[in-house]
C-alpha cells in the first residue's frame, strides 16, 4: 500500500509550513497485526519527517516525530507492512486526540471521549 497519496503529502507539507497551529490529523497509519497507531498532522520540507501522535501499544502515547521511510520499511508477519486507514476522518485538532489518549492510555476515536477531552481543554483555556 502507498502510505501517502500526492494529495495527503501536499496537505501534510502545507501544515508543516505552519507548525504553530493545532492541526487536525491528516492521516492515520496503523499496524494491521499489532497495536501501533499514528495520527499524523504535518510533514517537514525534507519529505520524510512526520509529526503527530504515536501510540505503540505500551500505554504511553505521545506527540513526536517519525520518519516516513522508517514506517515504509517496517516488515510485519504475513508479508504485511504499516497501512493507512483509508476511511479515517479526523474531527478534532491533535491536542484533543492527545488529551483523550492521555486519559485512556491509548489513541481513541470514540466521539464521546473526544468530546470530553475537547471540553477539558476548553475549560483550561
Amino acid at each position: 500500500m502507498i502510505l501517502l497519496t500526492n494529495d495527503l503529502r501536499d496537505r501534510l507539507l502545507a501544515n508543516g509550513r505552519h507548525q504553530d497551529i493545532d492541526h487536525v490529523p491528516v492521516v492515520k497509519f496503523f499496524n494491521p497485526v499489532g497495536a501501533a497507531t499514528w495520527l499524523i498532522t504535518e510533514m517537514e520540507a525534507d519529505g520524510d519527517t512526520l509529526f503527530g501522535f504515536a501510540d505503540l501499544g505500551f500505554g504511553c502515547p505521545e506527540l513526536g516525530s517519525c520518519g516516513l521511510a522508517e514506517l515504509t520499511s517496517v516488515r510485519l508477519p504475513f508479508g504485511l507492512g504499516i497501512e493507512r486507514d483509508t476511511l479515517f476522518q479526523a474531527t478534532y485538532p491533535i491536542s484533543v486526540y492527545a488529551e483523550a489518549a492521555r486519559r485512556a492510555g491509548h489513541i481513541v476515536e470514540c466521539g464521546g471521549l473526544l468530546e470530553k477531552a475537547a471540553a477539558a481543554i476548553h475549560t483550561r483555556r
